[in-house]
């Protein structure tokens, strides 16, 4: 059940943002064993100004395509599937958009089904699974 939060610079087409989209939620099938129709993003397109990032800091580089994932997920995942999954993402990104290694950053941050409520007021872990 992750959800995602994309913030990348304004520019990208809507064609542009859907492979974005698609790559991201392959890898996350691929690598985070995630359900196919298990898929929540948000898409932020900032201008300059509001896009604020040191261009080296663990990094060969970052452009003005500098793209940030920032994934909330409930079932916390193994080191070597944290690992294959930001790889795939990234090589993926690059393979289709050209989108440098470099400008891709990945956070993850786990939480409880107590910390999830998907729709009508109900917290997940009260849900029956």
């Amino acid at each position: 059940m992750p959800f995602t939060r994309i913030t990348l610079r304004q520019g990208y087409s809507d064609v542009q943002i859907s492979q974005i989209s698609d790559i991201l939620q392959q890898s996350l099938i691929g690598e985070f064993a995630v359900p196919p129709a298990d898929r929540f993003q948000i898409f932020e397109t900032l201008p300059a100004g509001q896009r604020i990032f040191d261009r080296h800091y663990k990094s060969g580089g970052r452009s003005d395509d500098f793209i940030l994932f920032h994934i909330f997920a409930g079932k916390p995942r193994t080191r070597e599937q944290k690992r294959n999954f930001f790889r795939m993402l990234s090589e993926r990104l690059h393979g289709v958009l050209n989108i440098h290694p470099d400008n891709v950053m990945v956070i993850i941050q786990f939480n409880t089904a107590d910390e999830w409520s998907f729709s009508n007021g109900q917290m997940l872990s009260e849900e029956i699974l």
